[in-house]
């Protein structure tokens, strides 16, 4: 991609999954990262993989809910990496469940974890790049865009992501920001935070709940391998596949492209 080549990113929830895939993705292209989660091991694993790869990168602990966190994280990478201009709001988790039996407990994790998380990212990352400007991508889902039956709480997480992206996008233009900002999302992708989901989906539900989402799925079972079969093009995404899309919107190959929900699913959606 254009001029990616000695940029600095973050990327949260690094450890693992799509946001290792993006970590190592954008140092391929010549960026430095700052790679974060709160799985210590599991970031520093992505940090060796980018090394041994002939990239440079850092890892952090990071509490991606904690305010004052953010503001250390930010200056850290300042210091050690330089001043960032990619920023990748990618930590999250899903919490499955049948509405009936859902705990406000579960559903205020959800909501911290993947929306307000996304705020303070964004927030951090429009106070660093507003005169030296950046692209902000958060990863949002298909879930964001549609209703999905035992995921309620995880919807409405990732539909607040899409449209706060947007109100961002518009507020940096508006006030003059060379700051792009940006929602993916993913369909089905084979990540450990999927396969979670499922498992805590179908520990917590009846057995006529699982039946008559099995059926609404078109899955003779609520498996993560059925429900990817059923999709059209019949299997679950890599996460690489949305990491190409994060280093697309990190480039000035998008440079005209602000506040877009970008979908990556295989014609789920479609």
């Amino acid at each position: 991609m254009r001029n990616l080549k000695g940029r600095v990113a973050i990327v949260t929830g690094a450890a693992s999954g799509i946001g290792r895939a993006c970590a190592v993705a954008l140092a391929h292209e010549g960026v430095a990262v700052l790679a974060t989660d709160i799985d210590d091991p599991g970031a520093k694993e992505t940090v060796d993989l980018i090394e041994k790869r002939g990239g440079k990168a850092l890892s952090a602990h990071h509490d991606v809910t904690d305010e004052a966190r953010w503001d250390e994280i930010m200056t850290l990478c300042e210091t050690e990496l330089g001043r960032p201009a990619i920023m990748v709001n990618n930590a999250g988790v899903a919490i499955g469940g049948a509405i009936l039996e859902f705990s406000l407990a579960d559903w205020q994790k959800q909501m911290a974890i993947n929306m307000d998380s996304v705020f303070l990212g964004t927030r951090a990352a429009m106070r660093a790049m507003q005169e030296s400007g950046g692209s902000i991508i958060n990863l949002s889902s298909i879930a964001g865009l549609r209703g999905s039956a035992g995921v309620s709480a995880y919807c409405a997480s990732k539909g607040g992501v899409r449209l706060f992206s947007k109100a961002a996008a518009v507020e940096c233009g508006q006030l003059g920001f060379p700051i792009r900002v940006n929602s993916i999302h993913p369909g089905i992708i084979d990540t450990p935070i999927w396969q979670k989901s499922i498992a805590r989906m179908t520990d917590t539900m009846s057995a006529d709940q699982l039946a008559a989402l099995s059926t609404q799925n078109g899955a003779n079972a609520l498996s993560a391998d059925a429900i990817a079969r059923g999709a059209p093009m019949g299997r679950a995404g890599q996460p690489e596949e949305i990491a190409d899309m994060v280093v697309f919107l990190a480039s000035d190959s998008s440079s005209y492209i602000s506040g877009q929900e970008l979908v990556v699913d295989g014609a789920m959606t479609a």
